[in-house]
């Protein structure tokens, strides 16, 4: 069985009471679920979820229960409302950035804080490309292209997180500052991967693909992309939870353009909502990503600003936690002002 909100509402009372539910403790309410069982599709609504058994009561709970913030020392992580994470490559070679901070932690470090300051919460920090055909990076070469930006960063009071798969680059990240892993292979790449997030109690995000452990664009071959991606990361955060991570300290993300047809990323981006079913916070990544190109003439990566803003906004409508964006000023702007209409309907 599966479930997906739908029938969002701008406001509680647009139905009548108790007909709706919030979703994820955030800022969306919605009226009904699709249900999927057997092959067969079905809308029923929220108030007769009640009825339909175990595992319907138990998504139930999970779309609607609160994601409790992460207090990460002097810093706190809500997810009651979306949150960009702004991307910061120090690579020669990521497909959309690579090179501009190349050698300069410091100036990697001061661009983080203007990220900061324009209104990202989270800085994630990256020394490797995980695009297609990207050259893998000594462990050692990699920790040396992040540890002295993440240094920078923490000490300025930045919230950071490191994008790698690797053991190694996990603890130095760590111990530099930075409090959030984010593995695009969900701990699955490096046999030890898990073992630290475990040890340092730290928060992780994992992210799906068809085959972590080669590095994350084989061909899925997807029947039903979006349940099929779905039941991974509920598999996969079963296996953490066993290992001893906090499911609160766990966030998914769908693995948007990691072995995936367009059919496939439009699918999961469309299908966002069912992952508030796994019961932790979302993170959306598509930012100048390859569908919109496909989408818009082949647009080079240079210009996907439209693009990337407008899955933004409809990461946010899904109710997204966190959007892991390269466009910070315009993706914050944009989500401002998407977040007074929504105040502005609260009014009536």
């Amino acid at each position: 069985m599966h479930l997906r909100p739908i029938h969002f509402a701008d406001a509680p009372f647009a139905y009548a009471d108790g007909a709706v539910a919030r979703l994820a403790g955030g800022m969306q309410w919605f009226a009904a679920y699709e249900l999927s069982e057997g092959g067969r599709t079905r809308v029923i609504s929220v108030a007769d979820v009640a009825g339909l058994g175990g595992r319907a009561a138990q998504l139930h709970q999970r779309f609607t229960a609160p994601r409790p913030p992460l207090v990460l020392g002097a810093r706190t992580l809500r997810f009651d409302q979306p949150v960009v994470a702004g991307i910061l490559n120090m690579t020669p070679d990521s497909f959309s950035d690579g090179g501009i901070h190349r050698e300069d932690p410091a100036a990697a470090a001061s661009a983080g804080m203007v990220m900061a300051g324009a209104g990202a919460g989270v800085i994630d920090v990256g020394g490797e490309s995980t695009r297609p055909g990207a050259a893998a990076v000594w462990e050692e070469d990699e920790s040396r292209r992040v540890v002295p930006v993440i240094e920078r960063l923490a000490a300025a009071g930045a919230l950071v997180s490191v994008d790698t798969r690797k053991a190694l680059v996990m603890e130095r990240a760590l111990a530099a500052g930075a409090a959030i892993v984010n593995d695009v292979s969900a701990l699955l790449w490096d046999k030890r991967a898990l073992d630290v997030v475990v040890r340092a109690g730290c928060p992780v995000i994992i992210m799906h693909s068809p085959d972590p452990e080669k590095g994350g664009h084989g061909s899925g071959g997807y029947r039903h992309v979006v349940t099929e991606v779905f039941d991974w990361l509920d598999a996969r955060i079963d296996v953490l939870v066993a290992a001893g991570i906090d499911r609160a300290k766990i966030i998914v993300d769908p693995g948007i353009g990691f072995g995936k047809s367009l059919q496939d990323n439009l699918a999961l981006i469309n299908g966002l909502a069912m992952f508030h079913g796994l019961g932790c916070p979302i993170m959306l990544g598509a930012s100048r990503k390859r569908l919109i190109g496909a989408l818009s003439n082949e647009a080079p990566v240079g210009e996907r600003l439209g693009g990337s803003v407008a899955l933004a906004l409809k990461g946010a409508e899904a109710g997204a936690q966190l959007l892991r964006v390269h466009d910070v000023v315009e993706t914050v702007q944009a989500l401002r002002v998407w977040r007074g209409l929504r105040d502005r309907a609260l009014l009536g």
